[in-house]
């Protein structure tokens, strides 16, 4: 689980003065009523939680003020090692479970802040921190998507990573089947951080010559798509469309002179293993419309699709390296 939990270690006793107020779930604070029928216990007081780099409550601030109300000078401590964003998850799940009951406007709080300080965590997941329905969460979180950082996995509450885009989790399975057609369904559904289920209907519609991601997907992906492209760039004037048919040839910015050609003539480039490296992958590439048609033809058709998104998958590898460069260029 992947729910922060306290230290499974024994008991220390602190004293009260050197304790720091918890950041707390609670919107309205502490319950005075609920303090006074603690102090007014006879027995001792179950220990609390305390993050151990800051000695923050994390929970048991009901107890922390009962025992300065009834004049106790220490109290018991178990220690909380994590992260002050996963103590405060701490808070939250311990409150829920056990303990005075966070309220609805407590628990929604609750779960806005965890969608901002851990966004890698599915609406599930979340949801079971705070108490609420995972569909509430996902609400909050669409809520939130202005401000909440960008993810392309989320965390479930088994601990597994799975895409937040489908159909790429399918794409993954679709490469790994291709690479590996004697792969077992788990193999490809682990490669791919998909369900067993999911990597089996891949493969069936592979065998089939249909696209590993269902119409339905694919059009769901265009939509977030565009809707992040719009979010990114508000204004910004559409990106061509892809032309059909095979790559055009790499030619040079300026001059008629080919851009592979200078760039094989950099002594920068060709002097260094990485150069090297760098131009005989760009030289794998750089060929004509000719090669490319042939190409085409060579591939079966029951490999198409898989070719089709292996090919993908290399041409938004390029991309993201283009992109970098043109950043560092600026």
């Amino acid at each position: 689980m992947t729910v922060p939990e306290p230290e499974q270690q024994r008991t220390v006793v602190l004293p009260l003065h050197v304790l720091s107020p918890s950041d707390s779930p609670r919107v309205a604070g502490e319950d005075p009523l609920h303090v006074q029928a603690l102090a007014r216990l006879e027995a001792p007081l179950p220990p609390i939680v305390v993050h151990r780099t800051t000695l923050r409550v994390v929970d048991g601030m009901h107890r922390l003020r009962a025992a300065r109300l009834r004049g106790d000078e220490r109290i018991a401590v178990r220690f909380f090692d994590g992260s002050p964003e996963d103590a405060f998850v701490l808070a939250v799940t311990s409150n829920t479970r056990d303990g005075l009951p966070l309220t609805q406007a407590d628990r929604t709080a609750a779960a806005e802040r965890i969608i901002r300080s851990h966004p890698h965590w599915s609406d599930r997941l979340i949801a079971f921190a705070a108490g609420l329905a995972a569909s509430t969460v996902a609400a909050l979180r669409r809520r939130s998507t202005g401000t909440a950082q960008q993810v392309t996995a989320r965390t479930g509450r088994d601990g597994r990573v799975r895409p937040l885009n489908a159909a790429e989790g399918r794409r993954r399975a679709g490469e790994l089947i291709a690479a590996k057609p004697e792969a077992s369904l788990r193999e490809i559904a682990d490669g791919a951080g998909i369900a067993i289920g999911t990597a089996r209907d891949v493969r069936l519609r592979l065998l089939q010559g249909r696209d590993p991601v269902p119409k339905k997907l694919r059009d769901a992906e265009s939509r977030l798509r565009d809707d992040a492209g719009t979010c990114a760039r508000p204004g910004a004037a559409p990106q061509p469309a892809v032309p059909a048919g095979p790559p055009a040839p790499m030619t040079g910015v300026t001059g008629d002179e080919p851009a592979l050609l200078r760039l094989r003539k950099d002594p920068s480039l060709r002097f260094s293993e990485d150069g090297r490296f760098l131009l005989h992958l760009l030289s794998a590439h750089a060929v004509g419309s000719e090669k490319w048609h042939r190409l085409l033809d060579t591939v079966p058709a029951h490999r198409r699709t898989a070719v089709a998104q292996a090919a993908r998958h290399c041409g938004e590898s390029w991309l993201r390296f283009a992109s970098e460069l043109e950043r560092r260029a600026v």
